[in-house]
């Protein structure tokens, strides 16, 4: 691993994770090229930012749970084979249930360069400190849909409120968000803007 990286728990203690490309539980349907380890990797300076995020998420009665962080490029490499793939509508139902793979990179929800290859972007959600349940979203993560864009009809005022406390809490430690993901945030001034990693999750 890059000195400039680490695992995230270990430098934002008591953050949660769940590294769902990992696991089984994700749109490819099984783990992906260069996850070997369920942990959550980033820059350092991600790491600090987190730290932030989480703090302020605190005062707001949330944590934080972190689904995805730097993602090595041949994790990519094998999403734009998994698009080229027969379709056997294991995933569809949950990750994409209105469009077909090849859209996805239309759409905007597959890239063949990604900015978690740079090591400053994550994907995660609000959990409740009180209970640790999840909190409502409106839909879950990779949910290639018009209903996971920041601006989304036909979610609940609860799930959209929960949305704006999402960006609310990135927005001021320093990231930004992307529109069509609510669960996609990457940092403004990220420290490799034009360096896509390829080293293993081990």
């Amino acid at each position: 691993m890059n000195d400039d990286f680490a695992f995230v728990d270990e430098l934002v203690p008591g953050i949660r994770w769940d590294a769902k490309y990992a696991t089984w539980d994700n749109f490819t349907g099984k783990p992906v090229d260069g996850y070997l380890a369920n942990r959550i990797v980033g820059t350092k300076t991600l790491c600090a930012a987190l730290a932030e995020a989480q703090e302020k998420a605190a005062s707001l009665g949330f944590g934080l749970l972190l689904w995805d962080g730097y993602r090595p490029q041949r994790a990519v490499d094998r999403f734009l084979r998994w698009v080229d793939e027969p379709e056997d509508g294991r995933t569809k139902l949950w990750h994409y249930p209105n469009m077909d793979r090849a859209t996805m990179f239309a759409k905007g929800y597959v890239a063949a360069k990604s900015g978690h290859t740079r090591g400053s972007t994550v994907d995660l959600t609000l959990y409740h400190l009180v209970t640790g349940e999840l909190a409502a979203m409106g839909g879950g993560h990779d949910l290639m849909d018009p209903i996971s864009h920041h601006d989304a009809r036909g979610i609940s005022p609860l799930e959209a409120g929960n949305r704006r406390y999402l960006r609310s809490i990135m927005e001021d430690c320093g990231f930004a968000a992307y529109e069509r993901e609510w669960w996609h945030y990457g940092l403004k001034d990220e420290p490799y803007p034009d360096t896509y990693f390829d080293f293993p999750i081990a």
